[in-house]
């Protein structure tokens, strides 16, 4: 006579179990073990209240459970999280012997919503640059890179790495080398032009006398000592005008890039220009700034829907009391 199969350990000691495993192999920390316990115990509390045990679980109940959660409004990346845990508990649940098959093995991760890019406001970008207006070398070396950044849209490595030799001021390009060491020709605005010129012809000349072997050196954009600005530096460079403009300090240099594209769409260029400035292989990468200026639209005409609420609703009292 066989005997009896030893009954499953409750839940919780499996979820212990498992944590208490992966702490081990893999060193974590107390606060990821901690995610770990609450994103398992989570599922097994929603098991409970529907009568099952986390090893008679389904790949339907499962499906189940992550719409519960999309339908109680948790947010889509804790969901993400959540399903990655799950799969991982019973992938360990077969591992042990504990299930003879693992029924999460085939359930896709929920695809995390794009995040559309924080963009700057017109007057905060001209406070940023604004902020930037002395006369001194680092100064105006400073504008020229601000407008660089923002005015033609480009990658702060891709401003590190121009030479004096590629830019055209005449015809205001510049001839960038972006990712995959593929070059573009891009554009500035007037603006961007001025800055270039006088940095080119006051600031840079004085930045250049400090380094020892400055006839040689063909950066555009130079440090104190007349050598190549690294990227640090100029992330640096934008935090401060930033601050000193009292915008938020997280300004960075791709949120100027992220702005210039956005303002460029606002203002009614075509997606394929906007995607050949940016240097984007493809058009699906520029179009979530399609989906910014969207939003931005929609939250207009909100405004305006709530504005005209506001006036109907003082003309009706206003009648109400001439009544």
């Amino acid at each position: 006579m066989r005997e009896a199969a030893a009954p499953a350990p409750p839940a919780r000691i499996l979820v212990e179990r498992y944590v208490e495993t992966l702490a081990i192999e893999r060193n974590l920390s107390l606060f990821t073990v901690r995610n770990y316990r609450t994103d398992l115990m989570a599922l097994v509390e929603w098991l409970a209240e529907r009568g099952m045990e986390p090893l008679a679980i389904t790949r339907t109940t499962f499906r189940s459970y992550i719409a519960a959660m999309m339908d109680e409004g948790v947010a889509p990346g804790s969901v993400v999280r959540r399903v990655s845990t799950a799969r991982s508990f019973c992938r360990w649940l077969r591992l042990t012997g504990a299930m003879e098959s693992d029924p999460l093995a085939n359930v896709g991760l929920p695809k995390k919503p794009k995040r559309l890019p924080r963009t700057l406001t017109v007057d905060d970008v001209t406070a940023i640059i604004a902020a930037a207006d002395g006369g001194k070398p680092a100064a105006l070396r400073d504008r020229a890179l601000l407008e660089v950044l923002y005015g033609a849209g480009v990658r702060v490595s891709e401003a590190a790495g121009l030479d004096v030799g590629h830019v055209n001021l005449e015809d205001m390009t510049l001839l960038v080398t972006g990712k995959g060491n593929k070059e573009r020709l891009t554009v500035m605005g007037q603006p961007g032009r001025a800055a270039l010129e006088r940095y080119l012809a006051k600031g840079r000349p004085e930045l250049l006398q400090r380094n020892p072997s400055g006839g040689r050196e063909r950066a555009l954009f130079l440090n104190r000592d007349g050598k190549r600005m690294s990227q640090r530096r100029m992330q640096t460079v934008v935090r401060s005008y930033a601050m000193k403009a009292g915008i938020d300090a997280r300004v960075h240099p791709h949120l100027l890039r992220h702005t210039f594209a956005t303002h460029l769409l606002d203002g009614g260029a075509e997606l394929r220009v906007v995607q050949e400035l940016m240097g984007h292989s493809s058009p699906n990468t520029t179009q979530i700034y399609l989906h910014v200026t969207e939003e931005r639209q929609r939250g207009a005409i909100e405004r305006s829907l709530q504005g005209l609420a506001a006036v109907e609703e003082t003309r009706r009292a206003s009648r109400k009391r001439a009544g």
